[in-house]
């Protein structure tokens, strides 16, 4: 009789869990919600470390299964709202505030690691071949590699869920196993309804989604970048008066030249959609768009371009990093 109830048992554990998931049919699971839904919506805080600064974003996603993204990024110290929008014109980076959007034709988000899309996260545990499992009293967690082509710092991943398979957390980490980045998750829908004109640019800068005033930024003196390549120094700076405030343009000279330009920002009178190429890059405390020799985005109603013709990726954004939010000396 023992023996029989033993047996029962095991095949209890094998084949049902006895009530609880285990490592394979987890991702099964999920798999088999996604693959049923038509899409899906969600929301959460998503914080960026850099150093010891910290910038911290609310976020809404719409996901509709015809190649359809809406992601709202709010940050939540100034309330600067951009929104990344795939639709079938192609991919946009728009800031209501300024009355503009970025278009470039892009395969954004496919084949990225993306912290804050539900498909993205499932992609990454269905291919990670080495993946580990860790289940806890409270939840189960899987540890992958990940893959940010414009950010090589980035290197795994942790997802966190708890019991009942609702994705609670999503935390990336550097190669010396530092936090770079976290996604708490504060509900996911797989049974959404989307509005006609959710996926379109006129619902996005509608006067009722424009909360914050156009206004632009003060750019009263040069802002220096604190890091800079070894042999790499400013050889050069103009000043230019604009009508709306002023242009720096610095030269940096050395194995790894590049130039630098800080702008007030243009707030347009008419909404206008600027033509542009590269992708989309989540830049500490803004939204830009990098390409393989420049990196351009927004930050506080100033514009910011830096281009170069030697520098990789990972070298541009670590310079840009050292600009974000910072006043130094040369």
């Amino acid at each position: 009789m023992k023996k029989i109830f033993l047996l029962l048992l095991i095949g209890c554990f094998f084949i049902t869990g006895c009530g609880n998931y285990n490592e394979k049919n987890i991702i099964k699971s999920l798999k088999k919600s996604f693959d049923k839904s038509s899409g899906y919506k969600l929301k959460g805080d998503l914080s960026i470390t850099n150093n010891d600064e910290v910038y911290n974003y609310s976020v809404e996603v719409s996901y509709k299964k015809d190649n359809l993204y809406r992601v709202i990024l709010k940050n939540t110290a100034n309330d600067h709202t951009q929104v990344i929008l795939k639709n079938n014109d192609g991919v946009y980076v728009l800031t209501p505030a300024l009355n503009k959007s970025f278009r470039f034709q892009s395969d954004w988000p496919y084949n990225n690691s993306q912290i804050y899309l539900f498909d993205a996260i499932l992609n990454d545990l269905i291919k990670d071949d080495k993946k580990v499992f860790k289940s806890t009293k409270d939840t189960y967690e899987y540890n992958t590699v990940v893959n940010y082509p414009n950010n090589a710092m980035l290197k795994t991943q942790k997802i966190i869920f708890d019991k009942n398979l609702k994705l609670k957390k999503a935390i990336v980490y550097d190669k010396d196993n530092i936090e770079k980045m976290k996604m708490i998750f504060k509900d996911l829908d797989l049974t959404p309804k989307f509005s006609k004109d959710e996926f379109s640019i006129d619902s996005i800068i509608s006067s009722k989604n424009r909360d914050e005033v156009a206004e632009t930024g003060s750019l009263d003196d040069v802002i220096y970048p604190l890091f800079l390549p070894n042999g790499t120094k400013l050889v050069e700076e103009e000043k230019v008066e604009k009508d709306n405030g002023k242009r720096y343009i610095m030269s940096y000279d050395g194995d790894k030249s590049f130039l630098l330009v800080e702008e007030t920002s243009d707030v347009f009178n008419e909404f206008t959609v600027i033509p542009t190429s590269g992708e989309p890059y989540q830049l500490m405390d803004s939204l830009g768009i990098v390409t393989d020799n420049s990196l351009s985005w927004t930050s506080n109603g100033v514009d910011y371009y830096l281009v170069s013709d030697v520098m990789n990726r990972d070298e541009m954004i670590k310079v840009a990093e050292s600009i974000v939010g910072i006043v130094s000396m040369k």
